[in-house]
């Protein structure tokens, strides 16, 4: 008979990872399948595309996101956790043990639970210029990026409430925000909308697009904007620009498995990270659509393996 684990965790992200620690050390010896960067999952997540952390406990002097994740890593293998770099495929959750499709392998692993971590993927405007100046002033997390640019003018990109709260948090710490929306009128509530509108160092352009991030001594130095009604182009000199346009959840493999929000994100019990299915439970982003930080993935994550330990406890086997 193939071996059943006890645990399975997709993904390997503050979430994931956390998960693998706490799942270890009560001895439930946990397998995490960390992603492959080739393929769906990048193994560490979306930290890994990140240059300075400074708002991660622990570390005062700062950190990347590639130390970090790796000293993470580094920690779940100490405590046990069995680590393959591989992609799922597929799961199935339709009865117990659950079975998860690696990358590679011609048969399924089995799981008596899976803790499911694969995160959410920002959405970006898709501009060759924005690619190259990720991480350089090219952002998708104000609360993550926007000290490192205090008391200089940044740039907003969106018309949502995300948009809305990340213009109204930078203001608080740059010079000048300037939103930029491609629509005549936002489609944030009217009170988030009131909040930034009667802000002083909010800009707002309407009917505006980014055309090109343009690049000075390798970081961001402005923007080529057009007006989409008059088409007259112009020029904002900034340091960043923070993408607010959305995430999309990577869920897409429990999908008609397990019930999802409206926005495709994962249904978690308030307080919780029990799914609508018994022995399959969400962490991070890919549950989290409020906050989205490294520390409450993290949180999440040890939720999960808690609850885990707990639902297997009341087992019969």
């Amino acid at each position: 008979m193939s071996k059943v684990y006890n645990v399975i965790i997709v993904g390997s992200g503050p979430a994931g990872l956390t998960a693998a620690i706490y799942a270890a050390r009560a001895n439930l010896a946990p397998l995490c399948v960390e992603g492959f960067s080739a393929g769906g999952l990048v193994p560490g997540g979306q930290l890994m595309f990140t240059t300075d952390v400074e708002n991660y406990p622990g570390f005062p002097e700062k950190v990347t996101g590639q130390e970090l994740m790796q000293r993470v890593r580094d920690q779940a293998e100490r405590q046990g956790t069995e680590i393959v770099t591989a992609d799922v495929e597929r799961l199935d959750l339709s009865a117990r043990p659950f079975k998860v499709w690696v990358e590679g392998e011609p048969e399924p692993r089995l799981a008596r639970a899976v803790i499911l971590a694969t995160g959410a993927r920002a959405n970006y405007l898709g501009l060759p210029s924005e690619e190259k100046l990720k991480n350089r002033g090219v952002s998708a997390c104000a609360v993550c990026d926007g000290a490192l640019y205090r008391d200089r003018e940044v740039a907003v990109v969106g018309g949502g409430d995300t948009a809305m709260e990340e213009a109204h948090y930078l203001s608080g710490l740059c010079a000048k925000v300037t939103l930029i929306h491609r629509r005549d009128a936002f489609r944030a509530s009217k009170a988030m909308q009131e909040r930034v509108l009667s802000n002083p160092k909010i800009r707002v352009l309407y009917d505006t697009v980014v055309d090109e991030v343009l690049e000075r001594e390798g970081a961001v130095g402005g923007l080529s904007l057009r007006n989409l009604r008059s088409g007259e182009t112009s020029r904002v000199d900034v340091a960043a620009m923070f993408v607010a346009i959305g995430h999309t959840p990577l869920a897409d493999l429990v999908r008609g498995q397990v019930e999802l929000h409206d926005n495709g994100y994962v249904k978690t019990v308030p307080g919780s990270t029990r799914t609508s299915v018994p022995g399959f439970f969400a962490a991070g982003d890919v549950q989290d659509f409020t906050f989205r930080q490294a520390v409450t993935a993290a949180g999440t994550g040890c939720m999960a393996a808690l609850e885990a330990e707990r639902f297997l406890g009341e087992q019969p086997h």
